[in-house]
């Protein structure tokens, strides 16, 4: 087993060495963060004083069976048991453990999915007063009011939002649209954005005096733009800031569903819908959308058959001799 044998002190310095290497065989920063928080609870759990078990398939199934008793949830447990087994990869391959470790890891049986978290969805109402919140006659609500437009209108991920440039926003095809945006696992697209859209980045820009490289960078109390841009969590803080005032339980992907769905409901297609996205799976947009059943407009409403009529007499004479 070698070094992760031991739960003495150097073990540390090995695992945060594996650790890094486990956030480096992935992209999303997201991902690197959630890996890193759950190796280092592991690493704690697995370090007390009294616990001196090797690194085997026991061991990491009395953390997982803990975890999973103690009230965690299924998708946390499920991360825990990823990174778990790409550390054991990133031990294997640096010969810390037997190669036979990472296969015994993967018999461990991760807890069933009970559902799917949807997030929420936000009305034309809501989204109409959320994107109008900010105050008009400050950079900072300019600034705000372009960035919460940007979300809604052209269905960004807060990252992408955050890492927007001016050089992205380009006349394509007749109409405004942001191209060349590289979004999840470096796919890169093109979405297409409206007018008044367009028209509050305007007004930000000329404001601020900001007509090249990030679109959206901080404002301070004084009212003075500084720094280079901002942050996905910056991104996040503005719309909790004002979802908050309007008692709104959203986050920055709720308005990247609510985008979404009301496209869909304004006549966009599923597969359009898909590319602006970036998706790589229908599947994945059609969680997005959230379609209700409808039953003032089903899908037997939309069968072309012609059927012979039936008088209503008839049909009921028919029902009871039967």
């Amino acid at each position: 087993m070698g070094a992760l044998v031991s739960v003495s002190p150097p073990l540390s310095e090995i695992f945060g060495r594996l650790t890094q290497l486990v956030e480096d065989s992935v992209r999303s920063p997201h991902t690197k963060r959630a890996y890193r928080r759950e190796l280092r609870r592991f690493l704690s759990w697995w370090c007390v004083p009294n616990r001196s078990t090797p690194f085997t398939k026991a061991l990491v199934n009395q953390y997982i069976s803990e975890l999973s008793g103690g009230g965690g949830s299924t998708s946390s447990v499920r991360i825990a048991l990823t990174a778990i087994r790409r550390l054991a990869d990133e031990a294997a391959d640096n010969g810390l453990t037997g190669q036979e470790v990472p296969g015994t890891l993967s018999r461990i049986k991760a807890p069933p999915r009970r559902g799917r978290r949807l997030g929420r969805w936000l009305s034309v109402e809501e989204a109409s007063k959320l994107a109008d919140i900010p105050d008009g006659k400050t950079r900072r609500g300019l600034r705000d009011r372009a960035l919460l437009a940007t979300l809604i209108f052209g269905g960004l991920r807060r990252a992408e939002a955050a890492g927007l440039r001016f050089e992205n926003i380009q006349m394509a095809e007749g109409r405004w649209a942001i191209v060349d945006l590289i979004g999840k696992h470096d796919r890169i697209r093109t979405v297409g954005i409206p007018d008044c859209c367009k028209g509050r980045i305007d007004q930000w820009a000329e404001a601020s005096g900001r007509h090249s490289g990030r679109v959206f960078v901080a404002v301070n109390k004084a009212d003075i733009t500084w720094g280079e841009g901002l942050t996905p969590q910056a991104v996040r803080d503005i719309v909790n800031r004002y979802a908050s005032l309007l008692k709104l339980p959203v986050a920055p992907h709720d308005l990247r569903r609510t985008h979404a769905k009301l496209a869909f409901k304004g006549g966009a297609t599923a597969h359009q819908i898909q590319r602006s996205l970036g998706h790589a799976s229908l599947a994945t947009t059609e969680r997005y959308l959230g379609t209700d059943f409808d039953i003032t407009d089903a899908p037997g409403d939309h069968v072309r058959l012609l059927l012979e009529e039936t008088n209503s007499e008839d049909q009921d004479e028919s029902h009871l001799s039967t």
